[in-house]
């Protein structure tokens, strides 16, 4: 079972990750912008009112929609989505759901598709035996 630590520990252990001030997020500079590649779920609790974050949630971005495809249809009760992520390449996480490894490997992946390639490069040849 994973938790926001878990979650804050893996994403700031990967090299140019920012995380948010105002909510709970994570991101990389790329081109001159912060490009997220995490963050908490907001659900939409009243249509009428704001969308409220869930702290047991987290939306992680993945690298294309087979791929996200294959994690809703690999585990619906850990992996799912709603209307306002289609067309979105995301996942919304269960993070009771989750073991600590396969989130891990999420978060890496999620890191992988918005930071520099040349940076992942250089993380990916010091990650190396």
């Amino acid at each position: 079972m994973a938790d926001q630590e878990d979650v804050r520990r893996i994403a700031l252990a990967l090299p140019d990750t920012r995380e948010a001030e105002d909510h709970f997020a994570f991101s990389v500079a790329n081109k001159g912008k912060q490009k997220g590649f995490l963050w908490a779920w907001k659900e939409r609790v009243d249509p009428r009112k704001p969308r409220v974050p869930r702290p047991d949630v987290l939306s992680i971005r993945v690298p294309d929609r087979l791929e996200k495809e294959a994690l809703l249809g690999s585990d619906p009760d850990t992996f799912f989505t709603e209307p306002h992520y289609n067309g979105v390449p995301a996942v919304l996480v269960r993070l009771a759901r989750i073991g600590l490894e396969e989130l891990e490997e999420l978060i890496v992946d999620a890191w992988r598709c918005q930071e520099p390639r040349a940076l992942v490069a250089a993380y990916d040849r010091a990650e190396l035996p």
